[in-house]
Order: C-alpha cells, then structure tokens, then sequence
C-alpha cells in the first residue's frame, strides 16, 4: 500500500519539478519590451521628457556549430513625449523608437553550467515624431562588440550578464551592460527577461522562449 502511495504522490508533483537542462543557443522569443531614451539636450527654450517607449520584442538564435550561433531580433515601443517651450505647455509629440539587430558569436564552455560568449552584431536604430502637424525621422546604424558569460545558476534558472561596447551613428562608442535570466518549465518553454542599461539608453524585456 505505501509503495502505491509513494508512487501516486510522485506522479502527482512530477509536472511541478525542475528541469535540468544544459545552456540553449536555438531559440525563439517574443514578449513586452520598454526602450527609454534620455531626451536630448534642446535649446531656444524647447524641452522634451525622456522617452519611455512601451511596445513589443521578437528575437532567436540558432546555433550552426558546437562553438558558433547566429542571432538576431527587433523591438519597437511608442510613447507620447510632453513638450515645453520657455516652460509652457505645448502639448505631446508622439514619438516611435524601434531597433532591429543581427550577428554571429562564439561561445565557449568554461565549466559544465557556464559558457563564455563573445558576440559581434549590427544594430539599426529609427526614431520617429510626429506632433503640431509636423513629423520628422532619425535613424542611425551601429556597430556592436559583446563579451559575457552564461551561467545555469540551478537546474532550470539560467543567468547571464554582458558588456556591450557600441559605436556608430546612435551610440557614439558607449558603453552599456545587460543583466537577464531565463526559468524553465519544462525542455521547451521558459520565461525570460533582460535589463540592459548604459549612459542615455536602458531596455527592458520580458517574454516567453522556446529552446530547441
């Protein structure tokens, strides 16, 4: 009767076990992104808040080797920016902030639960305004260098920081860093989340993802 019991309990709470699973680099994912942007300095009395654009992300990897993947991604976000000018008023612009990115890295085991990873991608940035019935666009393409580490904290918690350098027409070789994390339910599914954060610029994510 109790090895019956036992074997009724296990069965029971086997869909609520952890997952172990090794570091993934074929994925999809999508979920909720929010770009902020500092508002750049105006003169002739014209001042705008900062931007904190509220939308959407997809992204994926594939990994094409034992050492190699590719990646890639877009997210977007709008927001309505306030405008003053000599302190009055002027109403809300409203402002679109999407990025799109592309590359390749190498990643590299350290130890059985982390993999160093160094990543090179192209980034393409586009701000676009519209308010007073006028409208303009910006846009700008950037070069991006990324070293981190990816580490299974516990068998299904996943962690992972990066350091970003970036230089072209948006980032003016800045400096930023990522902090994020995924939890697995099962070898599939996950949830997952970043914060990446730098001078003018920070970036959050959170989603689901489907490891392959």
């Amino acid at each position: 009767m109790k090895k019956h019991l036992a074997l009724a309990v296990a069965l029971a709470v086997a869909p609520f076990a952890v997952y172990a699973d090794e570091i993934s680099y074929t994925y999809v994912e999508g979920g909720y992104a929010q770009l902020n942007q500092d508002a750049p300095l105006i003169e002739n009395g014209v001042e705008l808040d900062d931007i904190e654009a509220a939308g959407f992300f997809i992204g994926g990897s594939a990994a094409v080797s034992d050492d190699f993947h590719v990646f890639g991604g877009y997210r977007s976000g709008n927001d309505d920016v306030r405008v003053t000018v000599f302190g009055v008023d002027a109403g809300d612009i409203d402002t679109d902030l999407s990025q799109f990115n592309i590359g390749f890295g190498y990643h590299h085991s350290i130890s059985d639960r982390t993999d160093l990873v160094t990543e090179l991608s192209y980034i393409s940035t586009e701000v676009d305004a519209e308010g007073g019935g006028e409208s303009s666009s910006s846009d700008g393409d950037d070069v991006r260098v990324s070293v981190g580490v990816r580490h299974m904290m516990a068998d299904s918690f996943e962690g992972w920081i990066k350091g970003h350098y970036s230089d072209g027409d948006f980032y003016d070789g800045t400096f930023s860093a990522s902090l994020g994390g995924q939890f697995k339910f099962n070898p599939t599914w996950g949830v997952v989340g970043e914060l990446e954060f730098g001078d003018d610029t920070s970036i959050f994510t959170i989603g689901a993802r489907a490891s392959f």
